[in-house]
């Protein structure tokens, strides 16, 4: 136990900032296991959190809890993984329209009744191909979208890739990238 007073009092202080730096780096800490289990898993909503990660770590750095390098180090791993990741695939769920048996003796305006009611399952069936928890736009880097057969019967996913942009970059101290 210290008995200066100068000593006392920056234990104090170190302990108020202690418990003030605890927030930020917490809160960077679970951002950064949340964005690397998302990464892992592969779930489109990857992308928020690994944007919510990254500015904890910048808000952490900023405030002196963190070495800016230290926080720039962990960004650069998680946008490497995210780089990486693959996405889920998506096993779609088909679902046949019910045709109805055309009957041997009837009108023709009830055979144009039956094909409109297969028309209008039609749509009904690519709704289901959709999971519940996927937002309405998914990221741009990586998109999957479903292709059914012209049966319609079997199902598989394509990956849809956008262009990357590339910027010409200098390193420093004249360092091979």
């Amino acid at each position: 136990m210290a008995n200066i007073k100068s000593q006392i009092k920056r234990n104090r202080q170190n302990a108020k900032r202690r418990l003030r730096n605890r927030v930020y780096r917490g809160t960077a800490r679970i951002a950064v296991k949340k964005a690397r289990t998302a990464i892992d898993a592969g779930v489109p909503e990857s992308k928020a959190a690994l944007l919510e990660a990254i500015s904890a770590l910048d808000k952490a750095a900023e405030k002196g809890v963190l070495h800016k390098n230290n926080a720039a180090r962990r960004k650069s791993r998680l946008t490497k993984a995210f780089a990486k990741m693959e996405p889920v695939k998506v096993e779609a769920v088909m679902v046949e329209p019910v045709a109805e048996p055309e009957p041997t003796s009837s009108p023709k305006g009830k055979k144009a009744t039956a094909r409109k009611r297969t028309a209008k399952a039609e749509p009904k069936a690519e709704v289901a191909v959709e999971p519940k928890g996927k937002p309405k736009s998914a990221p741009k880097a990586k998109k999957t979208t479903a292709v059914s057969t012209p049966k319609g019967k079997k199902t598989t996913t394509k990956k849809a890739t956008t262009p990357k942009k590339t910027t010409a970059t200098s390193s420093p101290k004249g360092k091979k990238a």
